[in-house]
């Protein structure tokens, strides 16, 4: 059980994103107002609660699932106290850079999750994802490495420099395969994926069980295009990869039919209903719109292999 030693307004902001919780939400869910709330988190390190307020913050923090508490540990950095040395640990905190693109990504341990509109049981072994969508710039490296086909929005085959940090779009499900073989990478599976975007007991969106379309770049969002793949902190999965509802669609390797590859997450152009982690969807391989890209995976065996070079 993780605990803090003492709570400022840094971590009582960290565990209402953790919790993904509104400020009305989490005021009434610890008792205080919302002014109150607000007042901590826009003083930051430089508040320090009254014990009575530190005493309700520890009981919230110590009532949190494993999930919301791996999130919390993600937002805060990892400072936060293990309340015993055997304590095990949450998951999402063991990322890596991978040696050959240099992307940063996160184990995924061997586990049970809850798949599917039923959250079916299934078993998926230990895996590494990609943290974020591949993006322009990450793209801009293969391409230029292997002389791969730009995709097809970039002016003079080159990104828009302010674009650098968005995912990459129009790419057909095998641009992302041949980026995926390049980088030493596959594409994840449909379990694999959603797994990572739903944790291991079957939230509805990665951040919960809460219908928020402003934790995502959805079509309700307005923004009518892309966003920086980093953008959108209060909507990580478990995890912590991001993009795992809206932004764009997902490339997988698992087939749905010949010729057809699955993929998920909706994307800008989608409206919220679709952007559930769990609901299925498919295209044809050679499908190629602003609205799709990929991130990659690997197994942690061939992980393990490649960081022992």
């Amino acid at each position: 059980m993780a605990t803090v030693q003492q709570w400022t307004g840094i971590e009582v902001r960290a565990l209402r994103n953790a919790m993904r919780m509104s400020l009305r939400e989490f005021a009434a869910h610890l008792g205080v107002s919302e002014r109150m709330i607000s007042k901590w988190e826009a003083a930051g390190g430089n508040v320090t609660p009254r014990p009575v307020n530190q005493a309700a913050l520890d009981t919230c923090m110590q009532r949190s699932d494993s999930d919301t508490q791996a999130r919390f540990k993600y937002l805060t950095d990892g400072r936060v106290v293990g309340g015993s040395s055997e304590t095990t640990e949450l998951i999402g905190s063991t990322q890596v850079r991978h040696p050959s693109d240099g992307s940063l990504m996160v184990k995924v341990d061997a586990s049970v999750f809850l798949a599917g509109p039923s959250n079916e049981p299934v078993w998926v072994p230990a895996y590494y994802i990609d943290v974020h969508p591949v993006s322009n710039a990450e793209y801009a490296r293969f391409t230029a490495a292997t002389g791969h086909k730009p995709p097809e929005h970039w002016p003079d085959e080159q990104y828009p420099a302010e674009l650098a940090n968005h995912p990459v779009v129009f790419v057909t499900w095998k641009d992302a395969i041949a980026y995926a073989h390049w980088a030493d990478k596959e594409l994840p599976t449909a379990q694999q994926w959603e797994k990572a975007a739903r944790g291991t007991r079957g939230m509805v969106y990665p951040w919960g069980d809460q219908p928020t379309p402003a934790k995502c770049n959805v079509r309700e969002s307005g923004i009518g295009a892309t966003t920086p793949v980093d953008r959108y902190q209060s909507g990580v999965s478990p995890y912590g990869a991001y993009d795992m509802c809206g932004n764009v669609w997902e490339w997988f390797s698992t087939a749905s039919r010949p010729g057809r590859r699955e993929l998920r997450g909706g994307a800008w152009t989608s409206p919220f209903d679709r952007a559930t982690p769990s609901s299925f969807n498919d295209a044809a391989e050679t499908m190629c719109d602003d609205d799709t890209g990929f991130r990659c995976a690997v197994s942690a065996d061939a992980m393990e292999r490649l960081l022992n070079k």
